[in-house]
């Protein structure tokens, strides 16, 4: 099925590990050119290396979403190297989670700064771009506890709830553009974080996604390419009457649809 990324360039916070490295990899492998970014310069040093055995056109920003000055050296570098910006999937973010009471202005504070404020910067930078070129796609990674959060889970669930109301407001205003603006919410999926979970407390892989897949419908974690997949559909021509909706890639596991 011939996607129509070919030529298309995207920008993928958050992307030298799990789902968002696997939708550069994807997104490589459909002609797409990437650029990726992360907090750590090792570490999108190395991504870089890995996604050039899939393609040449990959550029690596060493980009913190919280600071302005670092998503705006992001936009520029990718539009100095590739020319436009037609694809942006806003990736980036951690999982802060505790108890209410326990969390200070600040934990709320970064967690915001990070998912949401970092978030805007970047659509910010990005809409001139799209509107020059007659259009392109705006991909939010959320998190299902957006939409059933659970006691303990603030401050990640409301910024990802704020996410999905961003979508919704962006979806609308730039629907005139051929702007198209959607949410992935991730559910349980094997990722970087997980793994540095049951490494530090010494379970094993198996045994860790294997206790967590009992509380899915499908009876298992999902797997990073199945969440990188439905970004990338996002993307694509293919979803070119879709916009401002969220899809669950969650195995049938949230209470709402």
């Amino acid at each position: 099925m011939e996607l129509g990324l070919k030529g298309k360039v995207a920008i993928i916070t958050g992307a030298t590990e799990g789902i968002g490295k696997e939708t550069a990899r994807v997104l490589a492998q459909e002609g797409a050119k990437v650029a990726i970014c992360s907090r750590r310069p090792a570490a999108v040093e190395a991504a870089v290396a890995e996604l050039k055995r899939v393609s040449p056109d990959v550029l690596g920003v060493a980009c913190d979403v919280a600071k302005s000055g670092d998503v705006v050296r992001l936009v520029e570098e990718t539009a100095k190297q590739f020319g436009r910006i037609d694809i942006l999937v806003n990736n980036a973010g951690t999982s802060k989670r505790g108890a209410f009471m326990e969390n200070d202005d600040a934990v709320w504070a970064a967690d915001f700064e990070m998912k949401l404020f970092g978030a805007i910067r970047l659509v910010k930078l990005v809409i001139p771009h799209m509107r020059r070129i007659g259009g392109g796609r705006i991909v939010m990674v959320t998190n299902i506890g957006a939409k059933t959060p659970a006691a303990g889970s603030t401050p990640t669930s409301i910024s990802r709830a704020a996410g999905i109301a961003l979508t919704k407001a962006m979806s609308k205003e730039f629907a005139p553009d051929n702007i198209l603006v959607n949410t992935v919410c991730i559910g349980r999926i094997k990722s970087g974080q997980h793994e540095r979970r049951f490494n530090k407390s010494g379970e094993g892989a198996e045994s860790y996604y294997g206790k967590m897949g009992k509380e899915i419908p499908l009876g298992r974690v999902g797997e990073t390419i199945e969440a990188a997949n439905a970004i990338v559909f996002l993307a694509s021509d293919m979803a070119s009457y879709v916009t401002g909706t969220s899809i669950n890639m969650d195995g049938g596991m949230a209470g709402t649809v």
